[in-house]
């Protein structure tokens, strides 16, 4: 039997879950990048620069997103990012579509939970 490598298994949900994340935190405000990720870390959600970094570019060459540069008090200007109606449009989408998924997990995790059967015969 193939062992599972449950380390990769959540780096994998993590990752596919982290744009819908990052649409969450900006809907309140825009945030530049350090933001983003202290904001995530804070929630449990471990990411790197090394991803976030190209998924904002994607994310603002799919004109999901935007940028604006603001002077900085402590160092060189920073890059803040916002939602573009575009991307405030996939922030809905992703939010109905993670309720659902939530809803299905909730349901299949409740211990009283039992398969229906099928008695008809095809």
């Amino acid at each position: 039997m193939p062992e599972i490598n449950v380390e990769n298994l959540k780096a994998q949900m993590r990752k596919g879950m982290l744009e819908f994340c990052v649409l969450l935190i900006l809907r309140h405000r825009p945030a530049y990048p350090y933001e983003l990720i202290a904001t995530l870390k804070k929630a449990h959600l471990i990411v790197v620069e090394g991803t976030l970094y190209p998924m904002l570019t994607r994310m603002k060459n799919g004109g999901m997103l935007t940028y604006e540069w603001k002077e900085s008090q402590s160092g060189p200007p920073r890059k803040y990012y916002s939602l573009t109606p575009a991307g405030w449009q996939l922030f809905e989408t992703l939010r109905e579509v993670y309720a659902e998924i939530a809803n299905s997990v909730s349901i299949l995790s409740d211990d009283n939970y039992t398969i229906p059967t099928n008695d008809k015969e095809e």
